[in-house]
């Protein structure tokens, strides 16, 4: 009652006489000096209205920042929390040509699996982790005929797994935050494998807990990149809502172009070689509690920058049959010859001499492993010694190219490093060099798209 009061005072108090932009419809807002005029009725089609401005002052600069300010963080946002999740079904690299032909009835095709065989050999991938099975894809047949109506089925299937897979890894960050699930204040979720009216952010809420308030973004077909684009908002959020604290949800499920390989179109085999399903989970939040958050990454900036005239390098087209990737050979080469360029525009005006000595191997590296050509071009580029890419490297052995779910993964992998360069000791862990306090995230997309954030190991 209070806030709506405020608002019916707010309509009587006057603002300096002007006129504001158009109506939808062409017609006119138009504030007047005259005192007394109120609104009496919505104005109809042609005709103005009058607002009374005799009783509000101009606020001066100072007093609209006054405003402003009680409703920003005092800081800047930090990871506060990371968790992750797998569908059960894994398959090993070595084994996954046999199973493809054979789950696709392909077998007869020796020449391409000859052909899958050795590009799997190339990826540097151990295994992978999958929602669809054997049992799954014979029970739709449809899914493995290109020319077969299945966009329906595959999203009815997608619309149940892709939540329930982003709520694993949600309820993951939320146990490791520590605090209650109806404190999270804002989602971010993205997905281009589920695509429904209400989202899947809706029914993430749901299976998580989170309050009826909270409030809820969708992001859908951002690629690769929608993890690191999807941190990038939540620390604009972060900082600009005092308290809020928001989680970041990323899940995909390759169902959604899982088809049989076709001797025409090169991709069918590449892409199946690469990519696996998984969901990330993030909390963001400023000016952390003390005793109870532990923050873990500074978020200190971020930008994103297109590369000119890539657009065909990554692309998706999402028909009747399901969702086509497309990838071109020249992602590698066009990402090594531009990296170095986004970050240096991106980070100029941080005066990032203070923190380097004009050397990249002066940072730790989050960068998504879009592929093994994808770090080898990055590592190349930058003049990265190799243990700078390890992080990124152990996630694409152990799980694949995820799409945008994978450089939360690699932040997770990050995260363990800089706790053991802290002294903390972890299994699996005896290889780790100790790690910078500064670091670069680095995220690729369709565009083609260069997400980058500095970020500040706060273990350190």
């Amino acid at each position: 009652m209070c806030l709506l009061l405020c608002a019916a005072n707010a309509l009587r108090c006057p603002v300096p006489s002007q006129q504001l932009g158009h109506w939808h419809d062409g017609r006119r807002l138009q504030f007047a000096g005259a005192t007394g005029a109120n609104i009496s009725a919505l104005p109809a089609s042609g005709r103005n209205i009058k607002l009374s401005t005799a009783c509000m002052p101009a606020r001066t600069a100072a007093e609209q920042e006054s405003l402003r300010f009680p409703m920003q963080a005092d800081g800047l946002a930090n990871v506060l929390a990371i968790g992750t999740a797998n569908p059960a079904n894994c398959v090993l690299q070595e084994d996954y040509p046999d199973w493809f032909f054979r789950v696709t009835d392909s077998d007869h095709l020796t020449h391409l699996k000859t052909k899958m065989k050795k590009i799997c050999g190339k990826t540097e991938i151990h295994k992978r982790y999958f929602h669809h099975n054997e049992e799954l894809l014979r029970s739709h047949p449809d899914f493995l005929d290109g020319t077969l109506p299945s966009l329906d089925a595959r999203q009815a299937i997608a619309a149940t797994a892709v939540p329930e897979l982003a709520a694993a890894a949600g309820a993951n960050a939320i146990a490791e935050w520590g605090r209650p699930a109806s404190d999270i204040t804002h989602v971010i979720f993205c997905t281009y494998s589920a695509t429904h009216m209400p989202g899947a952010d809706l029914r993430l809420a749901s299976l998580l807990g989170l309050g009826a308030s909270v409030e809820r973004t969708m992001l859908y077909y951002n690629g690769c990149n929608s993890g690191s684009v999807a941190l990038r908002l939540a620390k604009d959020i972060a900082e600009n809502n005092r308290g809020a604290r928001v989680l970041v949800a990323c899940a995909e499920i390759t169902l959604v172009f899982f088809r049989a390989p076709d001797e025409a179109r090169t991709d069918t085999l590449v892409v199946p070689a690469l990519f696996g399903d998984g969901a990330g989970a993030v909390v963001v939040g400023s000016d952390p509690e003390e005793g109870t958050e532990r923050p873990l990454f500074e978020m200190v900036s971020s930008a994103q920058a297109a590369i000119p005239w890539t657009e065909h390098v990554v692309s998706t087209t999402l028909g009747k049959c399901g969702l086509v990737y497309e990838l071109s050979s020249e992602l590698p080469s066009l990402v090594a010859a531009n990296i170095e360029r986004c970050l240096v525009d991106a980070w100029q005006p941080l005066a990032l001499g203070q923190l380097m000595s004009g050397d990249w191997n002066d940072l730790f590296w989050v960068v998504h492993p879009g592929g093994r050509a994808v770090l080898d071009g990055v590592e190349d580029a930058l003049g990265l010694d190799e243990c700078k890419l390890k992080a990124s490297r152990r996630v694409l052995s152990e799980y694949g190219n995820m799409s945008g779910v994978t450089i939360i993964f690699v932040l997770d992998e990050m995260r363990r490093r800089c706790r053991h360069s802290n002294g903390d000791k972890e299994d699996g862990v005896e290889d780790m060099e100790k790690e910078s306090e500064w670091g670069a995230m680095v995220g690729f997309g369709p565009g083609l798209t260069v997400e980058t954030m500095l970020l500040r190991a706060m273990g350190n």
